[in-house]
């Protein structure tokens, strides 16, 4: 989902027809506090990277760089993502350290009760042009950081600048920091839109965002349309290189590559495409310093997927489940304009994951819930209740509640209090000493119960079972490929590699990934 901004971008070029200025060009700032004896943290995000198809290409002697820095370092294949598996959210808690009741990006698309209005970063072309691009493009390139983004939560990037360090984003949709930067709209995109054609944002020492803030002179060659202005593989890794071969590396370098995501939706998991594709990117970054060895001696390697995909069927008329219809009884607003008055309910939509807000004080959950199980393609339906959460399931008379500080104690420490159906959340609970295992839904209690305390409002959270996903108002569809967004473990566990550091995160959550990166960084996490 990295391209999500640059969806709108294609679409202003195609109907403008028009060329696009040359890109905004920065000075590269040389890093200053980090030591000659310390090594910089390269952290490379590999949208929906998963363990088998990457081990299968591992195999098949298609993945040698992955190969080679397994090989030197460690692996393991089922680090826990955020929920909703959707990158907005998922950047948002790798930058924070925190869930989304916290950070508070609770999806790509979800509805801000203050303004009644739903907030959409670039879901699908349909959908932004029915919502008004210019509304798309303010909330995906201006408010996603600068407002939306908790700024009582420090990112990253903010607490590493409060330290004297110095880090770096490229191609990463959530960067918030503490340096001022200007963001230079193409001319295709200005020209059609009330936005100025330089926008101020605030990011990290060193923010490359495509066409729209890269350093690499030669990237301007990865900058066109068809190249989705820069928010790609090759754009990142010849950013990546130009800092190496400079000796430009900052204290942390976060760098998204982006492909992989488009082609999974596509063809499905268990393509190796995308793989291959990011293995020839990543050996020509770790040519770059010479040799493949002395890439080790020099730098932290960190590789990692966001979130995973699940298989959606190929039988549009099973594997897609229209939320309007199933809640046909329903008066359901457009998303543009905003709600008004007479209707009763608003469905947002990511892929395999919804919200669905109840607008009236006169609708009950219990009663949404009801029309919404009837269908055995749901999975979890859940909502809050007496300060807990409320979980039902499609096709089940099941029930479940549960709330925190409880007697049971999850793997991570973390304490619950459950009254009814377990297996709903397929979890085992331990007689005797009240241990919670999860099994197809990882981290499940404490992922579900953020998302549900994520924004104001009174509204469901909807997951679909692998398989099938849902369709709102002009969403985009994966028949026959691959989809992400909900709590199953296919759409929320992503191999992480590890290579030049003996320390390792708290526990294997993409949420203990910001004190691990501040303790490899010698930063106290304040």
């Amino acid at each position: 989902m990295k391209k999500i901004i640059l969806i709108l971008l294609i679409n202003a070029a195609l109907l403008a027809g028009c060329q696009t200025r040359p890109p905004n060009m920065h000075q590269l700032h040389t890093q200053s506090e980090r030591t000659p004896s310390s090594k910089p943290v390269i952290l490379l995000m590999a949208d929906s990277i998963m363990d088998k198809p990457l081990q299968e290409a591992i195999r098949n002697g298609q993945a040698p760089a992955f190969e080679f820095l397994i090989t030197h370092g460690r692996y393991y294949p089922d680090v826990v993502s955020s929920f909703p598996t959707m990158s907005v959210t998922v950047d948002s808690t790798l930058l924070t350290g925190t869930h989304p009741d916290q950070h508070r990006i609770p999806g790509l698309v979800w509805f801000n009760a203050g303004e009644q209005r739903v907030i959409n970063y670039g879901t699908g072309l349909r959908e932004v042009i029915k919502q008004g691009p210019n509304q798309v493009l303010t909330d995906s390139l201006l408010h996603l950081n600068n407002r939306h983004l908790n700024p009582d939560i420090r990112t990253i990037h903010e607490q590493l600048a409060d330290h004297g360090k110095e880090s770096a984003s490229i191609n990463a949709l959530i960067y918030s920091g503490n340096t001022k930067h200007k963001l230079v709209l193409p001319d295709s995109v200005a020209s059609l839109s009330p936005l100025p054609s330089e926008l101020e944002t605030q990011g990290p020492k060193l923010l490359s965002l495509g066409v729209l803030s890269q350093h690499n002179p030669a990237n301007q060659w990865n900058t066109f349309v068809w190249q989705s202005y820069g928010i790609n593989n090759k754009f990142s890794a010849e950013e990546l290189k130009m800092m190496i071969k400079e000796n430009r590396l900052t204290d942390l370098n976060v760098v998204y590559f982006p492909d992989n995501d488009l082609i999974v939706h596509r063809k499905g998991p268990e393509t190796l495409k995308g793989i291959r594709e990011m293995d020839q990117q990543l050996q020509e970054i770790l040519n770059a310093y010479g040799s493949w060895e002395e890439s080790l001696k020099q730098a932290i390697w960190i590789v990692m997927g966001d979130s995973g995909q699940a298989v959606i069927g190929a039988d549009r008329n099973k594997s897609v489940i229209p939320l309007k219809e199933r809640l046909g009884a329903y008066r359901i607003a457009d998303q543009n304009p905003p709600a008004a008055g007479q209707d009763q309910m608003v469905l947002c939509v990511n892929e395999r994951m919804a919200y669905v807000y109840l607008l009236t004080p006169d609708l009950s959950f219990e009663d949404v819930a009801e029309q919404l199980r009837q269908d055995d393609r749901m999975d979890v339906i859940a909502w809050k209740e007496n300060d807990g959460v409320r979980v039902r399931a499609g096709g089940s008379e099941k029930t479940l509640h549960y709330n925190v500080n409880g007697t049971y104690v999850d793997t991570y420490n973390q304490k619950w209090s459950l009254q009814g159906d377990h297996d709903l959340l397929d979890i085992t609970v331990s007689e005797g000493d009240n241990k919670i295992q999860y099994g197809s839904y990882p981290d499940a209690l404490q992922r579900l119960y953020s998302s549900l305390n994520s924004h104001e409002g009174r509204y469901l959270v909807i997951t679909a079972k692998p398989g099938y996903e849902f369709i709102g108002d002009g969403s985009p569809t994966h028949v026959g490929g691959g989809g992400h967004g909900s709590l199953h473990k296919d759409d929320s566990l992503v191999p992480l590699i590890v290579t030049g550091t003996d320390l390792l995160p708290h526990s294997l959550r993409l949420v203990d990934m910001k004190p691990w990166l501040l303790q490899l960084l010698n930063v106290k996490n304040d």
